[in-house]
Order: structure tokens, then sequence, then C-alpha cells
């Protein structure tokens, strides 16, 4: 039985985040790291190894490669650009790392590989859409990861105003991972009843909610303001995203999925609920939202496509939504 293998793209903060996650879940035995500094990506693979004598699930490699080394995996994760700054929105960074994503696509494509692809480089949105018309890759094995760190720490928030296990708490983040994101109150439950039920029975307030969603998208800003990045979230979130992919999960996930006119859009990856699995994602979970959210909804998509139109000009591609 062939070993199972993942690829990194990016040794940064996130990325060793992800590969840290995964190694301790025994995702894969073959792990390879992908760094234009080498000798980074290199420190780390031997930092990794010696975790193996005393993992649980011990793995075969970990090692610094290069591109060529994609073509037989099963994954790869791309968490490769420039970081974003203090004060600076993810949107903000879509230029350099458009740049960056291109000749990344370009050389994954020259390798030969056929697996499933997780971007998770800012604007996360946009640089999915990037890859994946550069690479011409099937839309259904390149996701991104959309907004399930978002609606992740939507959930632990509104759990603990509730005194409730976020795994109970079933109410989401969707569009933009960033500042023009919705939360769909309408369609959120807890334990089967719906969020306005607890409103009703004064269990909790709409300006609390408020709280909650505002709290959820400015956690990136407040994370960085101290301490300039964030790692560990995402990481482990990443890891979630890859184990129901190695293990063919059908798990309904936040990812970033293409639009091809669910919730009324097209042409754009975008945070919704989608099933993923060993083939990427299979299907798009379409919410049923009120009128309000849906016009919020496609705020938020507009957003995303006119900064995939400069994100495309910075790369000289021509790409009509």
């Amino acid at each position: 039985m062939k070993n199972r293998k993942i690829v990194l793209v990016g040794c940064g903060s996130v990325g060793t985040s992800f590969l840290y996650a995964s190694i301790n879940q025994g995702l894969a035995q073959e792990y390879v790291l992908i760094d234009i500094n080498h000798d980074l990506a290199e420190g780390n693979a031997l930092d990794f190894a010696d975790c193996n004598a005393v993992l649980e699930k011990q793995f075969v490699s970990v090692e610094a490669g290069d591109y060529p080394d994609c073509k037989d995996a099963d994954i790869i994760v791309i968490t490769a650009g420039r970081p974003q700054r203090p004060g600076e929105t993810r949107l903000d960074m879509v230029a350099d790392n458009a740049r960056i994503m291109k000749d990344i696509a370009l050389q994954i494509k020259a390798s030969g590989f056929s697996g499933i692809t997780i971007v998770a480089s800012n604007p996360v949105d946009v640089m999915t859409i990037v890859y994946q018309q550069v690479t011409g890759y099937d839309h259904h094995r390149v996701l991104g990861s959309g907004t399930i760190l978002d609606s992740s720490r939507l959930r632990r928030l509104v759990g603990a105003k509730l005194n409730v296990h976020p795994s109970s708490v079933h109410t989401y983040i969707l569009g933009e991972h960033g500042d023009s994101s919705i939360v769909p109150w309408s369609a959120g439950t807890i334990m089967g009843k719906r969020i306005s039920d607890y409103i009703e029975d004064g269990k909790i307030t709409r300006a609390e909610l408020e709280w909650c969603r505002e709290e959820a998208v400015n956690m990136a800003y407040k994370i960085i303001e101290k301490k300039k990045s964030t790692f560990y979230g995402i990481g482990v979130a990443l890891a979630y995203i890859a184990r129901a992919i190695m293990r063919g999960e059908n798990a309904a996930l936040l990812i970033g999925a293409y639009l091809d006119g669910e919730y009324g859009q097209k042409g754009i990856y975008i945070g919704v609920p989608a099933i993923v699995n060993q083939n990427g994602w299979s299907r798009i979970i379409t919410l049923h939202i009120n009128s309000e959210e849906q016009k919020e909804f496609d705020r938020s998509c507009q957003t995303i496509k006119e900064t995939v139109k400069k994100a495309f000009e910075a790369i000289d591609i021509k790409y009509e939504i």
C-alpha cells in the first residue's frame, strides 16, 4: 500500500503549525517541506524528525524538498506569501501574494501533481482562484481554508456566552475570510434549537450576538497586534481539513469552495459550507438565509470579485467573472 504524502509549501509559522498538528494526528507517512529559504525548510524537517521516536502514530519520513516532490503527493498545503502587517487588511496584500502564488502554481503544475490542494495564503479567497486558474486544476480538487477559523472563533464565543461547548453551536461565518464576512443568524442553531428562540427565552441578546460576531471577525487583528501573527488556530484548522480529505470523511466544513450559481453567485471561491472527502470538496451546502443576509453575502462576494480583478491584473492574466 502506498504511503500517504503531504507537501507543505511555505515554512512560516502557519505552515509549520499545520504540519505539527498533522504529524501529531498521524495524517500521513511522508512529509515534504518546501520554502524559498531551503535552510528554513531543512531546519524544520530536522526538528520535526525528532518527534518520531515518541509519537503514538509514527511517520516514515520528513524532509526538505522541492517542487518535483509534489508529483506523487496526496495533498499540498500552500501557506507561502508575505505575512499580514499590523493595521493591514488581508486584501491589502493581494498584488504581492498573487505574484508569489502564480510562481508556486506554475511549479506545482510542472511537477505532474494530481492530488488535492488546500490554499491558506492570504487573501485566501483570492489566492485560491489565482492558483486554480493558473494550474487549470478541477475546481473541486482545489479549496481554500475559507471561514473555518472564523467560524471556530464564533462558535467558541457564542458557546462561552451560553455555557455550551463550541461543538454544540451550529452558527457560522460565511463569505470573505475578512472584514466583509457575514453571520446568517437566521440559520443558526444550538442543540437543534434556533438562535432566535434563545433570544426570545432571554438566554442571549442580539447585542451579545453582535459582540460575538465583531470579536470573531476582528480576532486576527487583536492577535497580530500582540504577537505579530496568527498561526496555531489556522494550523489546527488546516489539519482538520486535511484529515477530512485523507480519511474520506464526507465532513461538512466551512471551506473556500468555488461558486457556480450557489447563493446566486458565480466565478469565485468564498467561505461556504461544503462536503469534504478524498476527492476534495464534492458539493456546497446552501443554507436558508433571509433576504438581508443574502444582501450582505452578495456584498461580500462583490468585495472578493473586485479584489480578484486586481490580483489578475497584477499577474497579467485575464479572468472574467
